[in-house]
């Protein structure tokens, strides 16, 4: 299978939790791999899950933005945002650029 993406991805295999805004519970995945730029989460089910939450790896301590590229039945392909009031990197905007390499 050929790999298209920008940044080399790291197999992790880490249980997080995604949080929806003004929902609860929180929904339990596994970050299946990852990159700097986005990750492939691992779910249940992706019905319901909305295109835009907050993904955290560490108990809560830290949350990453996270708008979904792509999905299936069971994983969910994430790009990260930055998180609102950060200017300084175009992480973000990169990703828009170029979302098919996050298919891949």
């Amino acid at each position: 299978m050929d790999d298209r993406r920008a940044l080399k991805r790291t197999v992790v295999r880490r249980n997080a939790k995604i949080i929806v805004p003004r929902r609860s519970p929180v929904i339990h995945c596994t970050v299946q791999d990852i990159t700097g730029a986005g990750a492939c989460l691992v779910v249940a089910n992706t019905f319901g899950v909305p295109q835009t939450f907050e993904l955290t790896f560490e108990h809560g301590r830290t949350r990453r933005p996270c708008r979904v590229v792509w999905r299936t039945d069971d994983r969910l392909g994430v790009a990260f945002a930055e998180p609102e009031g950060t200017t300084d990197a175009p992480t973000e905007a990169a990703a828009e650029e170029t979302p098919e390499k996050a298919e891949a």
